[in-house]
């Protein structure tokens, strides 16, 4: 104290008040500038004071907080009904949370710590610290995303891990044990999801064990990082059955610790392996076979040409893979070519198709066809396989059979002609002179001519459909006419049946006479020989529209449903007992069938065993034949 001034003088006084606005003035500035964003709100929710952090934390100039709602910058109004609740209760808040808004519309996300200021129990305003906490929020929702999109990668891994049936497994070294996963112990028929190392070489397969040991055993003596695969057999205990699997996996080498983790997966790869040794069974037949064995896309182009397919064709794999097939087909077969790969794309397949090739000397072959189409698992047609027979010899060999046939056929039709005229001259002689002996002896004869000129008849047909030579001139035929002809040949055959028409008298039918004869001869002489007990034949039309319907119906002995499908082969005879006394070469009704193809039309049959038999077809009639 300096001298003169006493304790309670006014100078004291004056000089400590001076002193006292000094330090508030100081804690002011200090409040005022303070690194700590501050406010105060009265009991209205009015902001009544505001340091300069507070205003710069939200962006806002004096004019435009002070005065306003503290509720205006709450993103979330309620926050500040709770904050009153508890300021008015004497309640100190210590990092409230709370986001407010900044001028440029942005977000700040703080925690505030406020208490109340009273004056006789009467709230005056609120002082409240606002601490920035953004940063940390960001950070953590940042975390979070990240989490998340960890969580959802985890999740793909799973499902995509799933969807390829591929097992996982992880190989802690430390505590020597292995973990499976659900896959994994499905592979290997497994239930614990633990596998000791030890074990591992009971479930290996006897003949892939000690490859498999030297793997891993090379495995843990590795002093760094490296990955790994091999393939070997399992033996599945319950099933008791060989499961060849795909092992792969990862060394993790620490420097410190040395090796201590191998993680892998393992995939069952049995169908593989089946396929596998399928595709090779399959590869190595291709290449031994002795045909042409071809694969080509929807469009014609060859993908696969074996060894036989140069041989017979003169070209190599690389001159054919990647082009057309048009390069073997004669240029009046294009057509035909075209025909077969549309049939083919809609699922159709050809068996034994008689054609013609061009070999890459220009030399015509003569080639049977079996064409598949090649189907996806789906059952999608993707491809067509063609197996191509060299049936050239086999060709000239059936020509000279059938020249060897029409010449000798040719040979006999003479001899017999004169034979038959003879025994009808000498027919009528016994007939004047009534010796019954000799009629009967000359109808016999004649019975047995008839029946060979009918057979040598069909001989000749048989060539000359073979050949294609087989030639029909259309003209009108009145159908009665022709009925009768027939019926009064037929007759010198039968003794036990009766040959009825069941047919409009007026009808006309448009064909070619002696082959329409020939056709109805071979199915009425089929029909006596299938009913030896005699019955009733029927030689019958009806009308069908701007056609008619022929047939020929007996009450014989049936034919079984699978034999009616070969029928109509060439040389096919049905063989059982009931039909093993029955004569025949099995060309009759071959030849009908292909005689009909001239006339655009084709056999048919209904048959019932025990009941009878009817063969029919379609012909075209005249104009005035379909009123």
């Amino acid at each position: 104290m300096e001298p003169n001034q006493t304790p309670g003088s006014i100078a004291t006084l004056e000089k400590e008040n001076e002193e006292l606005k000094d330090r508030v003035a100081q804690l002011t500035d200090f409040i005022e500038h303070g690194a700590v964003p501050l406010h105060w709100v009265n009991a209205d929710g009015i902001i009544i004071w505001a340091n300069q952090a507070e205003l710069d934390l939200l962006g806002y100039d004096r004019h435009e907080y002070l005065g306003k709602s503290i509720t205006d910058f709450h993103q979330d109004p309620t926050i500040i009904h709770e904050l009153f609740k508890r300021l008015l209760d004497h309640e100190t808040l210590s990092d409230y949370p709370a986001t407010l808004i900044c001028k440029d519309g942005s977000l700040k996300y703080v925690v505030i710590s406020s208490n109340g200021l009273f004056k006789d129990g009467e709230f005056i305003h609120s002082r409240c610290f606002t601490k920035d906490i953004t940063a940390l929020v960001r950070e953590e929702e940042r975390r979070n995303h990240l989490m998340q999109l960890l969580k959802k990668s985890e999740e793909r891994l799973r499902l995509a891990i799933e969807a390829t049936a591929l097992g996982t497994w992880d190989w802690v070294l430390e505590e020597g044990k292995i973990y499976l996963s659900t896959e994994t112990k499905k592979i290997l028929d497994l239930e614990d999801d633990i596998l000791y190392p030890d074990h591992i070489l009971a479930l290996v397969h006897p003949d892939d064990r000690g490859e498999v040991s030297l793997k891993i055993e090379g495995l843990q003596h590795h002093i760094s990082d490296r990955s790994f695969d091999f393939i070997c057999r399992t033996k599945k205990s319950k099933l008791n059955n060989t499961c060849w699997i795909k092992v792969q996996g990862l060394i993790h080498f620490d420097p410190d610790q040395g090796l201590h983790r191998i993680i892998g997966s393992i995939l069952d790869i049995t169908d593989l392996k089946v396929a596998e040794t399928t595709n090779a069974e399959l590869v190595a037949i291709v290449n031994c076979s002795n045909d042409a064995i071809i694969a080509k896309s929807l469009d014609g182009t060859i993908t696969s040409w074996n060894h036989a397919a140069e041989e017979v064709f003169g070209y190599s794999a690389a001159e054919m893979i990647g082009h057309s097939t048009e390069k073997l087909v004669p240029e009046n077969l294009k057509d035909q070519e075209n025909d077969l790969l549309q049939r083919l794309r809609t699922g159709e397949s050809l068996k034994h198709f008689e054609t013609k090739r061009r070999t890459k000397s220009g030399k015509l072959l003569d080639v049977s066809l079996t064409i598949s189409p090649i189907r996806d698992e789906r059952g999608n047609i993707f491809g067509i396989s063609k197996i191509a027979r060299d049936i050239t010899d086999k060709k000239l060999e059936e020509r000279r059979k059938n020249d060897f046939i029409s010449m000798v056929s040719h040979e006999l039709k003479t001899p017999l002609t004169s034979v038959l005229l003879f025994t009808q001259v000498l027919k009528q002689k016994f007939n004047e002179s009534s010796d019954d002996v000799g009629l009967q002896i000359t109808a016999k004869i004649e019975n047995q001519t008839k029946k060979m000129t009918s057979l040598i008849r069909d001989f000749l047909s048989l060539a000359r459909i073979e050949e294609g030579k087989l030639q029909v001139v259309i003209e009108p035929i009145s159908l009665l006419t022709l009925f009768e002809e027939i019926k009064n040949e037929a007759e010198l055959l039968i003794n036990k049946h009766h040959i009825k028409f069941a047919c409009d008298s007026n009808i006309t039918i448009l064909a070619d006479r002696d082959k329409m004869g020939q056709v109805l001869m071979n199915l009425l002489s089929n029909a006596i020989k299938y009913s030896p007990d005699g019955g009733t034949i029927t030689l019958g039309c009806e009308k069908f529209g701007e056609k008619i319907r022929l047939y020929v119906q007996d009450e014989g002995i049936g034919i079984d449903l699978a034999d009616q499908k070969k029928l109509f082969n060439r040389f096919y005879r049905v063989d059982s007992e009931q039909t093993n006394h029955i004569a025949g070469f099995g060309i009759g009704l071959y030849i009908v069938s292909e005689i009909l193809l001239y006339h655009h039309s084709t056999i048919e049959v209904e048959s019932e065993k025990g009941v009878g038999t009817t063969f029919y077809f379609f012909l075209d009639v005249t104009p005035e034949s379909q009123r």
